[in-house]
């Protein structure tokens, strides 16, 4: 067995990827562009969440955009611009966003987050992994009757997938929130879903794959290739040559680039998203929460912390960041939590971040056939830490050659 695998990208999904190879006996090499201590991996809400198995290409999604397309505070955005590969995205986008495409991710995304939350129960009990991992549930707000409608037909949708989940009346949501004035019909809630805390999760992983003997190279962009074939022989980067038997690209949306220099298409935008996060806030909330009508997610975390995120916006990845977005997410909340006053942070304390967004909006993940020592793993949109220990795992049983724990052919690279 080939024991050299060398992983591009140090975000949760090459992190877990790292951590089941080095458990299945190889030794590993993680390649990084950054310090591997910031990204999308550590400023999401940090939700595990079963009850997203709607994927972002939905009917309907492109006729809101547009509709949103003027609106500086609006939770979609798309910035116009003459660029081929957005345009091929969009036209992929658009021709997945159907019923039938929905219908059709429902199981694999399912699966695929079930996995990764039972995987991540099973890192809670490891020394020295604490990540405020908390199995509450998600509560998904609505304030319209037309909200309430799209609630009771995701309800039909979820308990026929055997998720657990309920539709709750405005009495019952108090119940589930005494400590907040809530503004809304009511919510459906996700007891399948659970929270944790990004930053510690990240940080206690690289930890713990430091201890286990796992190379970590930082601060090395990747230039280029050595090829023999259909074989990749070395990883260009920082100057140097790493070699390997196997290799593995999960670095996100800076994937699409580096693909292009092995003359593969991984069709792909940057879908970037902010937040800001607040320590002893007088906001006390017990469960994450997703604002249905304003696409914003509230995340209580790590005991004193609240996180409060939003946004798709698909620009390009040198755009400088619009401040507008955040003062939407926050006259969001509070057009729900009529209350919560809360300021406007400076905008250096203000995170955001490119989600690597697929242009169906399910996960690139498995094998090529350009290239036999290759695996693929990126394209996860909104969804990384929620799919990050699944993907780990599915990475290793690929380079492994054997059953992968579930069903991975609709996560196929190629497919597009």
């Amino acid at each position: 067995m080939s024991k050299e695998v060398i992983i591009i990208g140090g975000g949760i999904i090459g992190l877990s990827s790292a951590f089941y190879l080095q458990e299945a006996g190889y030794s590993v090499t993680v390649i990084d562009s950054g310090d591997m201590r910031q990204g999308c991996s550590y400023g999401n809400a940090g939700y595990v969440c079963p009850s997203h198995f709607v994927p972002l290409a939905t009917p309907g999604i492109v006729k809101q955009g547009l509709k949103w397309m003027l609106n500086a505070k609006s939770p979609f955005y798309v910035q116009p611009r003459l660029n081929g590969e957005l345009i091929s995205w969009g036209l992929k986008f658009m021709k997945s966003a159907t019923r039938e495409h929905v219908e059709r991710s429902a199981v694999p995304l399912r699966d695929i987050a079930l996995l990764s939350k039972r995987l991540y129960e099973e890192w809670t009990k490891l020394p020295g992994m604490d990540f405020a991992y908390e199995p509450k549930g998600m509560l998904e707000f609505f304030k319209t009757e037309e909200n309430l409608h799209h609630a009771a037909e995701t309800l039909k949708e979820s308990l026929h997938l055997g998720l657990d989940a309920r539709l709750l009346n405005k009495r019952e949501l108090k119940a589930m929130e005494p400590d907040a004035e809530i503004d809304a019909l009511g919510a459906l809630y996700f007891a399948c879903d659970a929270q944790l805390y990004p930053n510690k999760l990240m940080s206690s992983l690289l930890a713990f794959l430091q201890q286990k003997g796992i190379r970590l190279e930082i601060n090395q962009e990747v230039t280029g290739f050595s090829t023999n074939g259909s074989r990749i022989k070395g990883v260009k980067a920082g100057g140097k040559e790493y070699t390997a038997d196997h290799i593995v690209l999960a670095a996100g949306v800076w994937s699409s680039g580096i693909a292009r220099q092995l003359n593969l298409r991984l069709p792909m935008v940057g879908g970037r998203g902010y937040s800001v996060t607040f320590e002893d806030a007088p906001y006390k909330l017990h469960h994450s929460i997703i604002l249905s009508e304003a696409r914003v997610a509230i995340a209580p975390m790590d005991g004193n912390k609240i996180r409060f995120g939003g946004t798709m916006e698909i620009t390009s990845l040198n755009a400088p960041p619009r401040m507008q977005r955040v003062e939407g997410i926050l006259e969001s909340v509070k057009r729900y939590f009529p209350e919560y006053d809360i300021p406007m942070p400076a905008a250096d304390k203000v995170w955001y971040g490119y989600r690597p967004c697929s242009a169906d909006g399910l996960p690139y993940i498995g094998k090529v056939r350009q290239y036999n020592n290759l695996t693929v793993a990126t394209g996860h949109s909104m969804l990384g830490i929620s799919l990050g220990a699944g993907t780990g795992k599915l990475v290793s049983e690929l380079v492994q050659g054997v059953p992968a724990s579930m069903d991975i052919d609709p996560f196929n690279p190629e497919r597009l």
